[in-house]
């Protein structure tokens, strides 16, 4: 089977470039195994999604259709030191409506993979495990477990953080464990959170609460490998009273929504995420540590660039070529450089204990809190509008 372009992966990222492609000429394939599904009840999956993605997502068609009963838009965030700092962001100071917006990994991923189902120039294929690629100076070959074999122009990996694609075409990913897991679940509160957001930086990691519709948070604990087993192990009411004395009872008790679970965290940097034929996004071209919030927001950003990096192409270019992939290269490095290096010194600063750093650090952040002007520079730049 013959095609322009062939993403192999249909996580957020793969999905959302697949849609992003939807009003241009390509031929597009993409390999799944499996689709989404959403468990029931809610997801203890969610993403922080930042105004400039919940807009590229309303661009290809989806953000309309997702349930606005379960998306929280967020008004305010508290950021906590560990001694006593206190990191204060609004969206009415900002000048915006919402710092961003809260919703269920699942619910984005089902919809997209609706929109790609529908799709008139992309082949869903699914269940479709790829065994083997042939990368040659024409074209890129992917042999499937049951036999068939895809050419294309381009193949994409969107496969995730262990990317099968990365490894067999040979782009290197350098790999720094935190020694941290990061601890998910979702609660139901005693007070209302009205649509504000809370983290703690502490000797216990990085705890943030994020809100959810109603009376519901989820929470983020990037917590040491011990401790975030203790956790996990923890029986539901126990994990409540844990989770609400780390966050000072800010929204009284609370009580358990989903179970725990946890997935180890790890700096990963990718220096080349394109080769002739190959392009990397989302997880499988770079990680980072949770407590920026900008893992799929990079990773819709990868999807975004690549999608207008392609489409910029003319007919009689080939869209393959590692200049063209190049430009789609440079147009991410930035970005994504950046974000790592900064949650990556982040949170080595308040892992560190070195004599007079605790206060130095504290200071630091009561600082920025007293300079309206530069919270607000911060702020625009997470909202993605700088």
């Amino acid at each position: 089977m013959q095609f322009d372009l062939i993403i192999v992966g249909g996580g957020l990222a793969g999905l959302s470039l697949a849609c992003a492609l939807r009003d241009t000429p390509l031929r597009v394939a993409l390999i799944e195994q499996r689709p989404p599904r959403r468990p029931e009840g809610w997801d203890a999956r969610v993403y922080a999604i930042s105004p400039a993605n919940a807009a590229f997502l309303q661009q290809i068609g989806a953000w309309k259709h997702l349930d606005s009963q379960r998306i929280q838009p967020i008004s305010a965030m508290e950021v906590y030191g560990d001694a006593g700092a206190r990191l204060d962001f609004s969206a009415y100071d900002t000048g915006v409506s919402e710092l961003g917006f809260i919703l269920e990994s699942s619910l984005m991923a089902c919809e997209l993979w609706e929109n790609v189902k529908r799709q008139g120039n992309l082949t869903l294929i699914s269940p479709g495990s790829p065994q083997r690629v042939e990368i040659r100076e024409d074209a890129a070959i992917v042999g499937l477990a049951d036999g068939n074999t895809l050419s294309g122009r381009l193949l994409v990996a969107a496969d995730g953080r262990d990317s099968w694609l990365r490894r067999s075409c040979g782009l290197t990913a350098f790999d720094t464990p935190y020694n941290e897991k990061g601890v998910v679940a979702n609660f139901v509160c005693e007070k209302p959170h009205r649509g504000r957001a809370y983290q703690w930086f502490s000797d216990e990691g990085v705890l943030a609460w994020l809100p959810l519709p109603d009376k519901r948070i989820s929470i983020v604990w990037s917590a040491p490998d011990e401790l975030a087993d203790q956790l996990t192990a923890l029986p539901p009411e126990e994990l409540c009273d844990r989770v609400a004395a780390a966050g000072g009872y800010k929204l009284g008790k609370l009580s358990p929504l989903t179970p725990a679970a946890a997935f180890p965290l790890r700096l990963m940097r990718v220096p080349k995420v394109v080769a002739p034929r190959v392009a990397l996004i989302g997880d499988a071209a770079h990680g980072i540590h949770p407590l920026s919030g900008h893992g799929i927001n990079l990773g819709y950003q990868d999807a975004r660039a690549l999608a207008e990096t392609l489409a910029a192409c003319q007919p009689w270019h080939d869209i393959g070529h590692l200049n063209i992939l190049e430009r789609y290269q440079r147009a991410r490095k930035e970005e994504v450089l950046l974000l790592q290096t900064s949650t990556h010194a982040l949170r080595r600063l308040f892992k560190t204990d070195l004599p007079g750093l605790k206060p130095l650090r504290n200071l630091g952040m009561n600082l920025t809190n007293g300079f309206p002007l530069l919270k607000n520079k911060l702020a625009r730049y997470a909202l993605g509008t700088l």
